[in-house]
C-alpha cells in the first residue's frame, strides 16, 4: 500500500478534523501518500481528490466541523455510484481509504469494502447511535454543549416558575436526551426507545409542581414520537394538567459545531492512527473506536445495519433522580 485517502461523510462531528490530522500524519509517517476528498463520497465520485501534507493539516486539531467538507450522495447508494467511486480512486493511484462518519458513512464503507476495495472506518456521530461501541466522536462535546444549555434554561425556568421543552439532536437514538437528562439534573426525559404518552408527561410536571419546583425541565430527543413541537401543541390548551407555564427550546444544530473538547481531540487522534494502522496491516473492513476504556476495531460486518440499545439502568436512575 503506497497512496491512501480520507474523507469526512454525514452529519459534521466535533473532533473529525483532528481524525485528519492523525490519519495524514500517521500515513505519511508510515510512508504513505494521503490524499484528502473533499466533499465526502459526492467528492469521491467526482474525483475531488487533494494531496495532504503534514503541513496541510497544521492548526485543524481544535477547529469543529471538517475541513474537508460533507455532503449527501444518493447515486453513491446505487452500486453503479460506487463503481465510479472506485474507478476514481484507482486512476488516482489511491489503495486504501479512511470512512470519518456515522452510521449511514460506514454503511458505504462496508459496500465497498464487499466489492474488494480496502477501507477503514473511524466511528464519528454525535448521535452515539453506532452498535458496538460505547462512545462515538462529537459526543463529548456535543453532550457538553447540550448541557451547558440546559443550566443556562434552567437558570430562566427558576427566575420565572416555568417549565421548559429542551429538545437535543440525536435522531432515533436517545442517548444525548438521556445522558444530557441525568447529567444537567432535568425533571423528565423523553427518548424514541420508550413511548411516552403526553399525560404521562403532564403528571410527572404536575408532581414536580406539586412538590413545591420552582421549575422543571422535560429532556426530549428529536426522533421521540412526541418531540418538543408536538408536545408543546399537546399542552397548548391543556396547561392546567402541566402546573407550570411552559415554554419550548430547540437546539438543533448548535450541538454540532463548536471546539471539539480533550477528550474528542483525543479520540479523533487515536482512532485516526489505528485506521491507518487497519490499512498498513492489512485488516480492511475494520472500523476504530472508543469501546471498554480504550480504541478498539471491530469488524464492518458487526457493525452496521445494527441498532445500539439504549441503558434501561440509566433511564431508571434517570426518573429516582428527578424526585
Amino acid at each position: 500500500m503506497k497512496r491512501i485517502a480520507v474523507l469526512t461523510s454525514g452529519g459534521d462531528a466535533p473532533g473529525m478534523n483532528a481524525a485528519i490530522r492523525s490519519v495524514v500524519r500517521v500515513g505519511i509517517a508510515e510512508g504513505l501518500e494521503v490524499y484528502g476528498v473533499e466533499q465526502g463520497y459526492a467528492g469521491l465520485i467526482a474525483g475531488r481528490f487533494v494531496p495532504m501534507t503534514v503541513r496541510s493539516v497544521g492548526g485543524i486539531i481544535g477547529l469543529g466541523g471538517t475541513v474537508l467538507g460533507s455532503a449527501r450522495c444518493p447515486e453513491f447508494r446505487t452500486e453503479e455510484g460506487r463503481r465510479k467511486a472506485i474507478e476514481q480512486m484507482q486512476a488516482h493511484g489511491i489503495d486504501g481509504l479512511v470512512v470519518i462518519g456515522g452510521g449511514g458513512s460506514q454503511t458505504g464503507s462496508l459496500l465497498l469494502h464487499r466489492m474488494g476495495f480496502p477501507v477503514a472506518g473511524v466511528a464519528s456521530t454525535i448521535d452515539n447511535d453506532l452498535y458496538g461501541f460505547d462512545l462515538t466522536l462529537g459526543v463529548d462535546t456535543a453532550l457538553n454543549t447540550a448541557l451547558e444549555s440546559l443550566d443556562r434554561i434552567r437558570s430562566t425556568a427558576s427566575s420565572h416558575h416555568r417549565a421548559f421543552l429542551v429538545e437535543v439532536m440525536g435522531r432515533d437514538c436517545g442517548y444525548l436526551a438521556l445522558m444530557t437528562a441525568l447529567a444537567g439534573g432535568a425533571e423528565v426525559v423523553v427518548v424514541p426507545e420508550v413511548d411516552v404518552d403526553p399525560d404521562a408527561v403532564a403528571r410527572e410536571l404536575r408532581e414536580a409542581y406539586e412538590r413545591g419546583k420552582s421549575h422543571a425541565i422535560v429532556v426530549v430527543a428529536e426522533g421521540a414520537r412526541y418531540n418538543a413541537a408536538a408536545m408543546a401543541e399537546h399542552f397548548r390548551e391543556r396547561r392546567d394538567e402541566v402546573g407550570f407555564e411552559l415554554r419550548m427550546t430547540v437546539l438543533g444544530h448548535v450541538q454540532r459545531g463548536g471546539t471539539p473538547t480533550a477528550f474528542d481531540r483525543l479520540l479523533g487522534t487515536r482512532a485516526g492512527a489505528m485506521a491507518v494502522k487497519l490499512l498498513v496491516e492489512g485488516r480492511h473492513g475494520h472500523i476504530a473506536g472508543w469501546l471498554e476504556g480504550k480504541v478498539q476495531a471491530l469488524p464492518l460486518e458487526e457493525v452496521v445495519g445494527k441498532k445500539r440499545p439504549l441503558e434501561p439502568d440509566l433511564l431508571s436512575l434517570a426518573e429516582v433522580l428527578a424526585q
